[in-house]
């Protein structure tokens, strides 16, 4: 197992996590980001670079996620993306996206796009919370629990 992270809107807390766990069970992290993003000194965690642009950060994410990698995300189309190639799909607050989730996500996100297209005010996501930070932490034990241990 690897965990990618798509690094450009992730919350600096869940980086933290992210480079503890990886610290404690030495499964690489790798995050990917459109300027670079500063990691503690770990043969475990590097930060990649990938040049400005539209989806390019997801587009390597997607090109890179192995079958039983985890993808850190809040953006539902790569997500699907990385569920139909094998990947793992776990948000920065917490929730888990799967095959039995994950259309109903595109769904709602391109109904809310539609909205927006027509000049109609939908807000955006509630503020990131301790609550948010927690979940993510106790989501993200759970799934390293539950992956094959290398003998």
């Amino acid at each position: 197992m690897q965990i990618w992270v798509d690094a450009d809107a992730c919350p600096r807390v869940i980086r933290d996590i992210l480079f503890r766990a990886a610290t404690r069970t030495a499964i690489p992290v790798t995050l990917i980001a459109n300027q670079m993003i500063s990691v503690p000194p770990s043969p475990h965690i590097r930060s990649l670079q990938v040049p400005k642009g539209f989806d390019v950060a997801d587009d390597e994410i997607a090109q890179r996620v192995s079958p039983g990698d985890l993808v850190i995300t809040a953006d539902i189309p790569l997500a699907s993306q990385v569920i139909e190639r094998g990947g793992l799909v776990l948000d920065p607050r917490g929730e888990r996206l799967t095959k039995e989730n994950i259309r109903e996500r595109l769904s709602m996100r391109d109904f809310m796009q539609g909205l927006r297209d027509s000049g109609v005010e939908t807000g955006g996501p509630s503020g990131f919370s301790a609550a948010d930070t927690r979940a993510f932490g106790a989501a993200l034990d759970r799934l390293l629990a539950q992956r094959p241990r290398q003998t």
